[in-house]
Order: structure tokens, then C-alpha cells, then sequence
């Protein structure tokens, strides 16, 4: 079965730190860019990061630029995001997403081939 499978969600206190990870079951990562997305409730999907194939490209929202890092271990098969100086508005469910190999990190949502089931983000205190 090919799919992706988040992990690493759960409560923090703001200004905490979590790291999600995106593992591949049945199929390499080596041939995809991944993104990171999250919805919170009553609000839009948001797309937060994208990372080529390589890894050489990466780019970020700007409500997490400077606080939250995307990377990539592909002989694990496995995208990281490392989440730092959470903030309340960071609640979400967070999910990961296969999308086509290119030079650069692109993840535009309508290219996306594989998606994950997500894990739930809390930020509170």
C-alpha cells in the first residue's frame, strides 16, 4: 500500500519545540518533493514548507519563516519538520504531501499525488 504517514504531533506549551516527520510506505521519497500543510478548524488548508527531491530547495510560508525547518533524510524515506517557538496559532492538524520532482521546491496542491492522514498540532498552555 502506498501512502504517507505523519507522526510526531501532540500538545506543547507556546515557545515549545515538536518535530513532525512524513515517512513513505510502498514507494521513495528519492522522486518527490514534499510539502507540509495544516488546517485548522473552520479555517483554509495552509501550505508551510516544500522541499525538492534533492533537498537543495526549500521554501516557506512566511507565518513560519525563521521558526519552523523542513529537511529531508532520504535514505529513511522521511521528511522532517522541526517546529520551534510554537505559538497558540499554530493548532492544526498537519499533513504532508507528495507532489512531482523538479529542480526547484514546488507543492502546488492540485499536483499532489500522494497525501498523508495527518497528526494533530496543540499549542497551549
Amino acid at each position: 500500500q502506498l501512502q504517507l504517514v505523519e507522526s510526531g504531533g501532540g500538545l506543547v506549551q507556546p515557545g515549545g519545540s515538536l518535530r513532525l516527520s512524513c515517512a513513505a510506505s510502498g514507494f521513495s521519497l528519492d522522486y518527490y518533493a514534499i510539502g507540509w500543510f495544516r488546517q485548522a478548524p473552520g479555517k483554509e488548508r495552509e501550505g508551510l514548507s516544500c522541499i525538492s527531491s534533492s533537498g537543495s530547495s526549500t521554501n516557506y510560508a512566511d507565518s513560519v519563516k525563521g521558526r519552523f525547518t523542513i529537511s529531508r533524510d532520504n535514505a529513511k524515506n522521511t521528511v522532517y519538520l522541526q517546529m520551534n517557538s510554537l505559538k497558540p496559532e499554530d493548532t492544526a492538524v498537519y499533513y504532508c504531501a507528495a507532489f512531482p520532482s523538479r529542480v526547484q521546491a514546488i507543492c502546488v496542491p492540485r499536483e499532489s499525488i500522494y497525501w498523508g492522514q495527518g497528526t494533530q498540532v496543540t499549542v497551549s498552555s
